[in-house]
């Protein structure tokens, strides 16, 4: 900064004069100490050094010369000095337009010098990969076609850096660019480098004698990261999960009884290298108590303080617990809600006595009015007609309220499948004390469905399906779906429609119409499938449900079904008796096939039973479901039997996000024909092979498809007769053994699972583990037999007296000769050995663990399962899984 040299000599003259009258009053000052000591006012403003002239303003590019003088109290005709001149280059500097700023004085005659800061063009990231441009980019202050500031790029790389810090990556460093443009512009690069993710190294807890380490680390949020840890989020640090883990080491000793516990400090230390954390957590124990003196006062009539006393959990003398004393808060918050308080005050009074260490509780209920529901809100529903939410409500206004139901009208919400889970009814003050407004936020979410899927299945191979489902039809609660499945075993068309309110009265109706196309199939010895019949079902289904209690239902139906079964003529038909017939041969097919070809229709009246008290039908976490069923087939048509089926399953939470359930169920089929043999004298089983139990893949894990239960099982062999004695080699090769699943009467299924809960990483990928036992069996049939009456073997094994063959270890049986030669000593040339297996309720099972998983394909589920428990004839099978198909 320049300022005029010619006013230096006056201000040093001035300067001299003032020093020298100071020294010659010293003398007189000190000769008279009575006298005032005159006091010199300094100047508040330093003397103008003289008048600005002129300014001129010289570097804009895209300012005007006003613009950037209007920045300062700089005037043409008024007077400066150096401080002034200094203010000016501050307020310039302060409006982050220039990159630098000088002023130039030269007699009054002023020069701003200006270099603007550049214009911004555009804003590259590089290198993230773990946070996309759409969650930076909105963080960040700078933009295309702002002024360029350090100061603003510094803040960003601050908040990039801290972006970064949240998902656990603190080892993540930001250098910011700038690259040169023409027309003084710039691009700012900001170079990222992400770096690990910082892990959680150890955990250290100092001052812990009751309690190990581990035990410790186990009620924490956070974990210490370990290769078994892989899909778990709690490995990474987070300081606001530090300060949950305080409270959860907080909870765990108040309900060990150690009421004086506190954490004194707890500290997390960045490694050196900005990998890992190591944390360290410094407690006091205290001592443990009991708990005293423990009873109940009630201000409230209807509630008998002795009587809720003696209902108390927790007893004088046993050891104190804190989260039992909040269990049993809001337990009498709850018993109060059901007698209609619905502001019943209930507040522990604590009585510690540090002597004997015991915690003595009062719980005291505070007087309060009984409450009625004054309203009933909804609110969020956009598509959902307020009726459908309105009717599963159990309370309705002007009802007592009551706390029970209104838990029982969230559960039966939820149930319905329309909105968020995060559905809650709040309990707000009415308009006078005894009212009370229930208020429902719901949050609509999809429920139309439109899936187009090809996937691979163990059970099916290749698998194409189609289907629309509106599960919320015009927000009516009605459904309506349609599906179309195709397989290389098989096909299906299927139409459906409920209306769960008919009439707005709590009657629901519906009906399907159906087409299923169905090719069974039989394993060869090396697991290829060749086709054995083909079913064809065309029918439809009428429903209809009444409620009976809160949680006792009665479903009723009606159902016609058209079914015709075949066999391939070219590979199962002959000429059995020789009169140029062409018949089923059960020597080709086997007896059991041959008994099942034919058309049939089949009219049935049934019923279900349901008594369900699960908190959500889709996702249940505790309650219990049980399912009583009957049809009766023979209003009509020409299949008559009784099919019962019982079915039942309960959930319990465990706890941390662990949820058991068990299930159980069980069927038997009654044939209502009268006996029946075929052409040659055999008796003919009367339940049919299409109405019969089967077990196996999907539903019983760690068998193959209706791999359990009775079947008959064809052995080849190369046989010979030489003086009554039979040898046989069982051939080998191709189709040297079929195996035919014949299906059973009676079942039963029983299954144990826990789900295990994982990380919220791993939730969100939908990831679902589970471990599970399954037990179970199929039986209830005759074996069908390939010989006559008489003896003899159906069809073309006419020999009478047929010996029996005993080969590789198997027992006696019946051995059907390919060619007969001669009366006496014949020869066998080929032949087979047909036994029946697998007709038994001995229970079969299997253990192994498996995982849904929501995956960008389509649902997908695993199960390994090893079967432990197996009868002769069960196949069974390590590994099944499914892609592209609902299971």
């Amino acid at each position: 900064m320049n300022s005029s040299k010619r006013q230096r000599p006056a201000v040093v003259a001035l300067l001299a004069t003032t020093m020298i009258a100071g020294l010659s009053a010293m003398p007189a000052m000190a000769q008279d100490a009575a006298a005032p000591v005159p006091v010199v006012a300094p100047a508040s403003l330093p003397a103008a050094q003289g008048t600005i002239s002129s300014i001129t303003v010289t570097g804009t590019q895209r300012l005007e010369s006003g613009t950037v003088l209007s920045y300062t109290k700089l005037r043409v005709g008024q007077p400066y000095s150096q401080e002034s001149l200094d203010q000016g280059l501050r307020d310039l500097y302060e409006t982050e337009l220039f990159a630098d700023v000088q002023i130039r004085n030269d007699n009054g005659a002023l020069t701003v010098e200006v270099k603007e800061n550049p214009v911004i063009n555009r804003i590259v990231l590089e290198g993230n990969k773990r946070l996309k441009d759409d969650k930076i980019r909105p963080e960040i202050k700078l933009a295309p076609r702002q002024i360029y500031t350090r100061s603003k790029v510094r803040a960003d790389v601050a908040r990039i850096v801290e972006l970064y810090r949240r998902q656990g990556r603190f080892a993540a460093t930001i250098e910011p660019k700038l690259v040169q443009l023409d027309q003084n512009r710039v691009d700012i690069v900001y170079e990222i480098s992400e770096g690990p993710k910082s892990k959680v190294r150890q955990i250290n807890i100092i001052g812990n004698e009751k309690f190990k380490d581990g035990e410790l680390r186990s009620q924490m949020v956070t974990k210490q990261s370990r290769w078994f840890r892989l899909f778990s989020s709690g490995t990474s640090y987070d300081p606001d999960r530090l300060a949950y883990d305080q409270q959860k080491l907080r909870q765990y000793y108040l309900t060990e009884g150690y009421a004086d516990f506190r954490v004194i400090s707890a500290v997390a230390e960045l490694t050196p290298d900005k990998q890992d954390f190591i944390i360290t957590y410094v407690v006091e124990e205290g001592d443990r108590y009991k708990f005293g003196d423990v009873k109940v006062e009630s201000d409230i009539r209807d509630l008998s303080g002795d009587g809720l006393t003696k209902r108390l959990p927790m007893k004088k003398g046993d050891w104190y617990n804190a989260k039992q004393v909040e269990d049993t808060v809001d337990t009498l918050s709850e018993t109060a809600g059901l007698f209609g308080y619905a502001f019943a005050d209930v507040s522990p009074d604590f009585n510690r006595d540090k002597d004997t260490l015991t915690m003595g509780i009062d719980f005291r209920i505070a007087n309060a009015p009984r409450v009625y529901v004054e309203r009933v809100d909804i609110n969020g529903n956009t598509l959902t007609q307020d009726k459908v939410v309105r009717r599963e409500f159990r309370l309705a206004e002007g009802d007592a309220f009551n706390s029970f139901l209104v838990k029982r009208s969230k559960d039966r919400i939820n149930s319905l499948g329309y909105f968020q889970e995060k559905l809650d009814v709040e309990q707000k003050p009415g308009s006078a004390p005894d009212r009370i407004v229930l208020e429902t936020n719901v949050q609509e979410k999809s429920t139309g469905e439109l899936s187009l899927s090809a996937g691979f299945s163990s059970l099916e191979r290749f698998i194409v399906s189609a289907s629309i489902t509106q599960r919320n039809f015009r927000g009516k609660g009605q459904e309506l779906r349609t599906s179309v499945n195709y397989s290389a075993y098989s096909k299906s068309i299927e139409l459906g429609f409920t209306e769960p309110y008919f009439m707005d009265k709590n009657i629901a109706l519906g009906g399907d119409i159906y087409r299923r196309d169905l090719n069974s199939f039989r394993y060869l010895t090396n697991q290829t499938r060749d086709t054995t019949y083909q079913n064809t079902s065309t029918g439809f289904q009428l429903r209809a449900g009444v409620p009976i209690t809160e949680y006792m239902s009665l479903a009723l139906r009606y159902q016609l079904n058209f079914d015709d079964t075949t066999l391939d003529e070219g590979t199962y038909y002959s000429d059995t008796n020789g009169d140029g017939t062409i018949e089923c041969d059960p020597l080709l097919a086997g007896r059991y096939l041959c008994d099942a070809i034919g058309k049939r229709t089949t009219s049935s009246l049934g019923y279900s039973l349901i008594y369900d008290t699960r908190d959500n039908r889709i996702r249940p976490t505790r309650g219990h479901n049980v399912v009583l069923s009957q049809d009766f087939a023979g209003l009509g048509g020409n299949v008559k039997y009784i099919k019962t089926r019982i079915n039942g399953s309960k959930f319990f939470p465990l706890g941390s996000g662990f949820i058991f359930s068990v299930s159980g169920e069980g069927g038997y089929i009654h044939s209502l024909e009268g006996e029946r043999r075929d052409a040659t004298g055999n008796l003919v089983e009367k339940v049919r092979l299409v109405d019969r139990f089967f077990l196996g893949e999907p539903q019983f894990r760690g068998f193959d498809i209706r791999g359990v239960g009775p079947r008959v099982i064809r052995r080849f062999y190369n046989a010979s007769v030489t003086d009554g004695t039979v040898t046989g080699v069982e051939t080998t090769g191709r189709n040297n053994r079929t195996d035919d699943a014949l299906g059973g009467k009676i079942y039963y299924l029983t299954r144990a699972e826990i789900e295990i809960p994982l990380g919220s990483g791993a939730r969100e990928m939908g990831l679902r583990p589970s471990i599970f036992m399954d037990a179970g069996a199929v039986a209830g049939l005759k074996a069908p037999g390939l010989i006559n009456g008489n003896g003899q073997f159906a069809g073309n094994c006419f020999a009478t007296n047929l010996p029996t063959v005993r080969a590789s270890g198997t027992a006696a049986a019946p051995v059907c000769p390919a060619n007969y030669v001669g009366a006496d000593g014949f020869q066998v040339s080929g032949g087979f050995v047909e036994e029946f297996l697998g007709d038994t309720l001995k229970p079969r099972l299997s253990v192994g663990f498996g995982v849904n998983w929501n995956s960008p394909f389509g649902p997908f589920r695993i199960d390994i399962a090893r079967a432990l428990l197996k009868e002769p004839g069960d196949d069974d099978k390590l590994i099944t899984f499914n892609v592209g198909t609902q299971f």
